[in-house]
């Protein structure tokens, strides 16, 4: 690495092509002045002028392994000079490795693994698989959801990136459960359980069970609130797909391979999906890569009857490669055990006790590194800090106190969702603490009462 290579002159090079040539996602471009990113490593990138950022975003929340893990580009590079691609109609060894990997982590019964290349098209194959299996249309999700940007997966989803892109057809929403902004009056975590699980049903009733494939929903619903089912909620789902026979699909794209501090967030709750789709988790989104893990009795339906789907790049050997690398990083290194354990005694005690000197939070809530403030004008009516859809002057500000002192959160909304690497050290969490202690001080003045 030289100066030459990586001072402000190239930073300067590398914004001027970006704002040149670049089509940036989910943005209007003129006014985009995005950060360029000039190395990275661990929990840390830094910009061409040498600015160091704790990276508490996850980038998209998916470095689950941190940022340049060595073991990982390893694995890519020897791939690449083994057999950098093939056509997914043959057997390679990469991509039978990484399926036998995912199947082994996944539930008894589910042995099949389709590749793809993100989340979204995880979810789109998901849906058609279900559609396909049971003969009927329908899917149901919640309004509070991300499930990805193409046809069928964009209209599941529930928050406004769905309102202009809202073309496949059969799709349903329902709420959640919610409860610090329960829409069942609910008082009590049971209570929210209950009346939500009877929403649910109501929904089914009234859409018609004959007429309804799947209800896909996010184990923890991530993008939209990192919101946690409270006890008995999962198995409540599950029971209401058996006793209509509806597919039931989790999304654990976000919340996945260590994110919530197991492989797979249904864990806790002792319920089995029957389809499970994943993709940036995997890998840390080293390479794209993404899948639908499939229970025997979906992939039987697929054994005499063509499966209508594929991708060129379904099974990529060097995305396979990263998978079988992360997870063998990942066992052997503990991964898992750190994320349960800093959001056990760093992050989650951090934020609560945040929470009692910022009136601005309104709650706390999380586990592992997944965990979000809900950030409010008003405590009593719990006002939030930028409205539904947008952003606002109180939330630009917080982000921007956050940047200049080394920190890059996830921002969405009123909320401010704390996500590092699953490998975040103690003290580097305790350091983003700090960060965030400070940027909150100065936007409580935005705070009404």
């Amino acid at each position: 690495m030289t100066e030459e290579t990586y001072g402000p002159e190239r930073g300067a090079e590398v914004l001027a092509m970006d704002r040149a040539h670049v089509f940036h996602s989910w943005s209007a471009q003129r006014g985009l002045q995005p950060l360029a990113i000039a190395r990275a490593e661990g929990s840390c990138f830094w910009d061409y002028d040498g600015k160091r950022y704790l990276d508490f975003s996850s980038q998209l929340v998916n470095t689950n392994i941190g940022l340049q893990h060595p073991r990982v580009t390893a694995a890519i590079a020897e791939q690449a000079a083994r057999l950098a691609t093939i056509a997914p109609q043959h057997a390679n060894a990469a991509r039978g490795e990484a399926a036998a990997r995912i199947a082994a982590l996944a539930p008894d019964g589910m042995e099949k693994v389709f590749f793809t290349n993100g989340g979204a098209d995880a979810n789109e194959n998901a849906i058609r698989m279900a559609r396909l299996h049971t003969g009927r249309d329908k899917v149901l999700s919640f309004y509070r959801s991300y499930h990805g940007n193409t046809g069928a997966a964009i209209t599941s989803t529930g928050d406004p990136r769905r309102w202009p892109n809202e073309f496949a057809i059969r799709h349903v929403h329902f709420f959640g459960p919610y409860l610090y902004r329960s829409a069942f009056w609910a008082t009590t975590e049971e209570e929210e359980c209950q009346r939500a699980l009877e929403h649910l049903e109501q929904v089914i009733l009234f859409e018609g069970p004959a007429t309804i494939a799947a209800i896909l929903i996010e184990t923890i619903v991530g993008t939209a609130g990192v919101l946690v089912p409270p006890p008995g909620y999962l198995a409540g789902v599950r029971a209401l797909c058996d006793t209509y026979g509806i597919v039931y699909i989790a999304d654990e794209v976000m919340c996945g391979f260590g994110r919530a501090g197991t492989w797979f967030a249904f864990e806790p709750h002792g319920v089995v999906p029957d389809l499970i789709t994943f993709a940036k988790g995997s890998n840390s989104g080293y390479v794209p890569v993404g899948g639908v893990i499939i229970s025997d009795e979906i992939a039987a339906t697929f054994d005499d009857r063509v499966f209508p789907g594929g991708l060129t790049y379904s099974g990529h050997p060097l995305a396979c490669a990263s998978i079988v690398a992360a997870i063998d990083a990942m066992k052997d290194e503990g991964v898992l055990e750190n994320a349960a354990r800093i959001g056990a005694e760093v992050l989650g005690p951090g934020l609560r006790e945040l929470a009692t000197r910022h009136p601005v939070i309104g709650e706390v809530r999380g586990l592992a590194v997944f965990w979000a403030l809900d950030l409010v004008s008003s405590r009593s009516t719990r006002a939030m800090l930028a409205p539904y859809g947008g952003s606002s002057e109180a939330m630009n500000e917080l982000m921007a106190q956050c940047r200049s002192r080394g920190l890059v959160p996830f921002m969405n909304y009123n909320r401010l969702h704390v996500v590092p690497p699953c490998t975040v050290s103690e003290a580097e969490a305790k350091e983003g603490l700090g960060i965030l202690d400070e940027a909150l001080a100065v936007v409580d003045r935005y705070y009404e009462g």
